[in-house]
């Protein structure tokens, strides 16, 4: 699971007092619409070995070969959109100062951000700020071409209004523009096609999770497999080119054969061959560099089944990772103490890891918007029986709390001790969140016997955060923090539980529009969280501790 939203401050320390030091990179460049650039540095990499520095190179090189996968995954019209907006910003020899200019280029920021033409959190299609015939404009002056079919998506309102679309009532599958399916396909379809298919198969595979469905000519369904003989297979050739480099200057055995899984997965699209490789990957916890890559989080899809491209790099923060270490070695004291069923606790919690890394480099559905946090693998009978790998992307964190700024906080916050609370301990307990979130939340509890996450179609990844965030919240007061050196006093969980609230109630809206619903995943998890406290305590008690 990826979460979204180092500095050297210790767990449980502040930086009060610290000497002033004058920061003068440019960690926000520009804002846009409701969207913010931010820079990120990545302390650590002249410290690698050539060897290490040519292994990030060649992952993040593979990473980069699938880059234009999301786009597709997202919409079926977004690379012939990209690539027009790309040659007309190029080329045009036009007047570059007008309004509609001004609209165009805002357009064209948003879609690229955004892999696509909607909004990577609400799934709201943009709508142009400029017209059709201004538009044909440009197209015309610099010799790009859309068809009619692209154009009328583009600027009509009502075509594939909302890349996910889980409104109550509605056939998720047909009104969702994502690209997973087929247009005309139903969600009764689908349904029926996996139900069908799940009586003989598995029931530890991750059905449908690297195909799309299509309909053949006869009419019947079937799936599109990404593989390299298969769908994306000319992105999916230079990826395994990428990863074969790799293997030749891996650290060591463990990472080398785990690669060499993963190659053949992407070779054959075999969903044993995944869980094979999740299971190599997940115990291969020895060297400096670690990496996701293929295809990961099923947030997009309605029935919460396929999976969106997805890779991160990273390098080993080992000061950060020692310090938090101890969180991970403590987890059965945690589970075994966790406020849920006892059929749903872990009897013995197997092989969790965590650890702060520095990103060396993103693409995929990771790319520009970028998680804080992962924990993975996704399959809960391997979480259960090996293990799962926990990281808290620090230089990411970092780079959120230097652009971020303090005017945000003065004008969210109720009062004075709210403020000083966050200016205090903010950025280590949102560190410590997420640390708790991803180690204990996401690799905690255990389903009961013939249940599968499958059936809960678009709600699951929302309960599934939801879940992790609880788990998280749950300890973030508890004396063992203190007990353990990580939280000094109970002042860090208090602030932790302002933010959590201040986010969930109010500052993630900046991202919707009004008269919107919340779509994407997270959101909807700290939404409903936070509205239960909202509805069940006194209002005037959210306030006062």
């Amino acid at each position: 699971m990826g979460c979204k939203s180092s500095t050297k401050t210790p767990a449980g320390a502040s930086n009060a007092g610290a000497a002033a030091v004058v920061d003068t990179f440019k960690w926000n460049p520009e804002k846009f619409g409701d969207k913010k650039i931010i820079r990120y540095q990545i302390p650590g990499f002249d410290k690698l070995s050539l060897q290490q520095k040519q292994y990030v190179y060649y992952l993040v090189q593979a990473g980069l070969s699938g880059r234009d996968i999301i786009w597709d995954q997202n919409y079926r019209h977004n690379l012939a959109i990209r690539r027009a907006l790309e040659k007309v910003v190029a080329n045009y020899k036009g007047d570059r100062n007008t309004k509609d200019w001004a609209a165009f280029m805002l357009y064209a920021k948003q879609v690229w951000f955004s892999s696509g033409i909607h909004h990577h959190y609400s799934n709201d299609k943009f709508i142009p700020g400029f017209s059709r015939d201004y538009f044909s404009g440009l197209l015309k002056a610099t010799g790009a071409d859309l068809s009619e079919e692209v154009l009328k998506a583009m600027f009509d309102p009502t075509i594939d209004a909302k890349r996910v679309d889980q409104t109550p009532g509605v056939d998720i599958v047909k009104a969702s523009a994502v690209n997973f399916y087929d247009p005309d396909i139903t969600e009764k379809e689908v349904t029926e096609f996996y139900e069908k298919m799940r009586a003989t198969a598995d029931p530890k595979l991750s059905l449908g999770l690297n195909s799309k469905i299509v309909r053949n000519r006869w009419g019947a369904l079937e799936e599109k497999v990404w593989k390299i003989d298969g769908m994306y297979g000319a992105a999916i050739k230079e990826i395994v080119k990428w990863l074969e480099k790799a293997v030749g200057v891996a650290e060591n055995k463990e990472q080398a054969d785990a690669l060499k899984l993963l190659i053949q997965y992407y070779k054959t699209g075999d969903l044993k061959t995944w869980d094979d490789y999740n299971v190599a990957w997940v115990q291969a916890i020895k060297g400096d560099i670690d990496y996701i890559n293929s295809f990961i989080e099923t947030y997009n899809d309605p029935m919460g089944m396929k999976a969106n491209y997805e890779t991160i790099i990273q390098i080993n923060d080992f000061e950060a990772s020692q310090r938090m270490k101890v969180v991970s070695e403590n987890a059965q004291w945690f589970e075994d103490r966790s406020p849920v069923l006892p059929q749903h606790k872990k009897k013995v919690v197997k092989g969790i890891t965590y650890k702060v890394v520095m990103v060396a480099g993103e693409a995929g559905d990771a790319s520009p918007s970028t998680p804080i946090g992962v924990n993975l693998p996704n399959a809960n009978w391997i979480r259960a029986d090996y293990g799962s790998k926990s990281v808290s992307l620090g230089n990411i964190i970092e780079a959120y709390s230097r652009a971020d700024g303090p005017g945000l906080l003065k004008e969210f916050a109720h009062d004075a001790e709210e403020i000083r609370l966050a200016e205090k301990w903010g950025d280590v307990s949102a560190k410590m969140h997420t640390a708790l979130h991803e180690v204990l939340g996401h690799a905690s509890g255990q389903l009961e016997d013939g249940v599968n996450t499958d059936m809960l179609k678009q709600y699951a990844s929302p309960l599934e955060e939801s879940r992790a965030d609880l788990f998280a919240l749950y300890y973030m007061m508890d004396p063992k923090l203190v007990e353990l050196g990580l939280a000094p006093s109970d002042e860090m969980g208090k602030a932790a539980y302002d933010q959590y609230l201040r986010n969930g109630l109010m500052l993630q809206l900046r991202r919707i529009e009004p008269g919107k619903d919340i779509q994407q995943a997270h959101m909807r998890n700290r939404q409903m969280v936070s509205k239960w406290v909202f509805e069940k305590v006194k209002p005037w008690a959210l306030w006062r501790w």
